[in-house]
């Protein structure tokens, strides 16, 4: 392993047009600041030529490995994959599109010189169509507001991350159901955000889907929020003790023979309605109490680390 080698990490997915343009521009970039580096294709099962065109850079140039996954599983299961693979001292997965700007890589590359473990670029300002981008920031918000992550403002795909953070995500974090940026912001280690203009990208039309982007949003969110576990436990406890501070209070008016309701309800009508509230709010509390339990097994079984001691 280099002492200062850069793995890049092309996720690479229909790019037959694009790999030896993105190869080209990152080596000249990169050999102009004298960066050593890596280059791993993770073909995420195209079905173009792209990973025929990878095998035959990797056949021409000593510092560039090609890998194809069995199928299209997304892109953060390419980075897990690329991470998997990488053997240089920091990481940088990259899409072929400039989406993130190439000249970014130096710039990140340097703060982690500087001594950063985790850098997370996000977007100052991004060119996007106004349902991706009200998308992005809904999304966002959510997260901030109600998930243990934090996101930088703009929200953050990528990252360039230290030897000691690749191997912490290759060997105790299990990729199902996540994604990697929110698993790094999990660790701590007081993330660099690193801020950049975003272009729309040289294909003017970002390749995920709104179908893509829905289950990105839904497994990230679930994985790492308990929100809706403690929605349901508050909701049903509360339904419940409303309902029986009801019943209580009818139950006096009608020992005491009040009429302060008078005819307005239909005989028997308060006693239904009561007992379904309160019988369905217990339904709810139970249904929290047991998805409390059920979140604490799903948390063990992700087996995330309980805690991390950072390398001296």
């Amino acid at each position: 392993m280099g002492s200062k080698k850069l793995s890049l990490i092309l996720l690479s997915y229909y790019s037959e047009f694009r790999i030896l343009k993105v190869y080209e521009t990152v080596k000249k970039l990169l050999s102009h600041h004298n960066i050593p580096f890596e280059f791993i294709i993770i073909d995420d099962g195209s079905k173009d030529n792209s990973y025929k065109i990878a095998l035959e850079l990797e056949q021409r140039e000593t510092n560039v490995r090609a890998f194809q996954l069995s199928k299209n599983y997304t892109s953060h299961y390419s980075i897990f994959a690329g991470l998997s693979l990488s053997t240089g001292a920091c990481a940088l997965p990259i899409v072929d599109d400039e989406q993130q700007p190439y000249e970014t890589i130096v710039d990140m590359y340097n703060i982690w010189l500087r001594g950063e473990k985790i850098i997370i670029p996000h977007r100052i300002t991004r060119n996007d169509h106004w349902k991706s981008r009200l998308f992005s920031e809904t999304y966002y918000k959510i997260m901030n507001r109600l998930t243990e992550v934090q996101f930088p403002t703009g929200g953050a795909d990528l990252f360039l991350i230290d030897r000691e953070i690749i191997d912490i995500l290759n060997t105790r974090i299990h990729p199902r159901n996540t994604s990697t940026v929110i698993e790094i912001l999990r660790l701590g280690f007081s993330p660099y955000f690193y801020g950049y203009n975003r272009p729309i990208g040289i294909n003017e039309k970002s390749r995920w889907t709104a179908k893509k982007k829905w289950r990105l949003a839904k497994d990230t969110f679930f994985s790492s929020s308990s929100f809706p576990i403690k929605f349901i436990f508050n909701l049903g406890l509360w339904v419940s003790l409303i309902s029986f501070l009801l019943i209580i209070f009818y139950s006096y008016l009608k020992i005491s023979n009040s009429d302060l309701l008078g005819d307005m309800l239909p005989r028997g009508w308060t006693s239904i309605i009561l007992f379904i509230s309160f019988f369905g709010g217990l339904i709810l509390f139970s249904l929290g109490v047991i998805a409390e339990y059920i979140w604490r097994i799903f948390e063990e079984v992700k087996d995330r680390p309980t805690y991390i001691i950072k390398d001296k």
